[in-house]
């Protein structure tokens, strides 16, 4: 069963020492990363800065689609009102299909500020304890959802890169 976490740090800069450490997890086996998406939010700008890790990921990623629409309904949905409408819902509507909830999302959208960076990762077969203790100097707020088997299936169905 995989994990979709998100890891929320207090300075911009912080995310992306997380990458860091998970990247030294990844070569110990204590983690197997799926996906990763990276956000920097500079204070006082309207949006934050997204990027996916590929470099982190190897076969299965789930692609810019899925970090996208994910990231359009954090972050840049209320900036386009009513553009969006009814294809807004359909499209939050098919992230509750795979297992990534309405808690999920505005437990993040409330996390994740201007002024704060995020490291969003799709992940498997954590040794909990080991993960835990290397992330406890970073200062980092954890949001996560477990996905279920099928949750995860129906994810890389719709959002996998072929």
């Amino acid at each position: 069963m995989a994990t979709l976490t998100v890891w929320k740090f207090p300075q911009e800069g912080d995310a992306q020492r997380a990458v860091d450490t998970l990247e030294g997890l990844q070569r110990q086996e204590l983690i197997k990363i799926h996906d990763a998406a990276l956000v920097e939010w500079t204070e006082g700008k309207k949006k934050p800065k997204t990027r996916q890790l590929n470099d982190l990921t190897g076969a299965g990623a789930l692609g810019g689609a899925f970090w996208g629409l994910l990231f359009g309904l954090l972050f840049f949905i209320p900036l386009l009102g009513f553009a969006l409408g009814a294809a807004g819902g359909a499209l939050a509507g098919s992230l509750r299909d795979v297992g990534i909830d309405d808690e999920f999302i505005e437990e993040t959208k409330k996390s994740v500020t201007p002024g704060t960076s995020a490291l969003f990762v799709l992940t498997s077969d954590a040794v909990q304890d080991k993960v835990h203790d290397a992330f406890g100097d970073l200062n980092a707020e954890l949001v996560h959802t477990n996905l279920s088997a099928e949750d995860e299936a129906k994810l890389h169905e719709v959002f996998g890169e072929h």
